[in-house]
């Protein structure tokens, strides 16, 4: 492994030391480097694994986006800042903030979006086996995204959108 990711792994890691996966109590870390696995499956950059690891550092932890730009450059500010969600509480309600969020992720960069569809897949194996409640609005909301969301790999895209067919597939009403 090059020195740079391995920069990112250990500063996620410590980033989101004692927090737990919601439905499996795992270290949360496990899900960035299942999204860095994810992405490295396809054709990738090295800026594009270091920002699959952090993707969920500014928006879960006290990490900013200065620091991402200060210790892993430009190209990885950017790319998680495209991955981090912009809606706040006060924006409203759930369907508001998503689409907020949506709007922001379909205008984010290819490689982004490619991690964006990693994170996807990476969560809705997750969501989908350990609560099926909440699994029918966040599949919704993930359709939507996929929709909208075009420029990124097309084999994560396929596999994404593959993921939320079968959803619906099994869950028919």
């Amino acid at each position: 492994m090059d020195k740079p990711l391995d920069r990112a792994i250990a500063y996620a890691t410590l980033a989101h030391k004692g927090q737990k996966r919601k439905y499996t109590g795992t270290p949360y870390i496990d899900h960035p480097l299942e999204v860095m696995g994810i992405v490295r499956t396809v054709p990738h950059t090295t800026e594009m694994l270091m920002a699959a690891v952090l993707h969920d550092t500014v928006e879960d932890t006290a990490a900013t986006l200065d620091e991402i730009d200060k210790n892993f450059g430009k190209v990885v500010r950017s790319l998680v800042s495209d991955l981090t969600d912009i809606s706040d509480p006060e924006d409203g309600n759930r369907a508001f903030r998503k689409a907020k969020d949506r709007e922001h992720s379909i205008n984010a960069s290819a490689q982004a979006q490619t991690i964006k569809y990693a994170d996807l897949i990476s969560n809705s194996e997750s969501i989908v086996k350990h609560d099926p409640g909440f699994a029918k609005v966040y599949m919704n909301e993930k359709k939507l995204l996929l929709d909208g969301m075009t420029k990124g790999n097309q084999t994560l895209r396929n596999h994404a959108l593959k993921i939320v067919d079968q959803y619906y597939a099994d869950n028919e009403e």
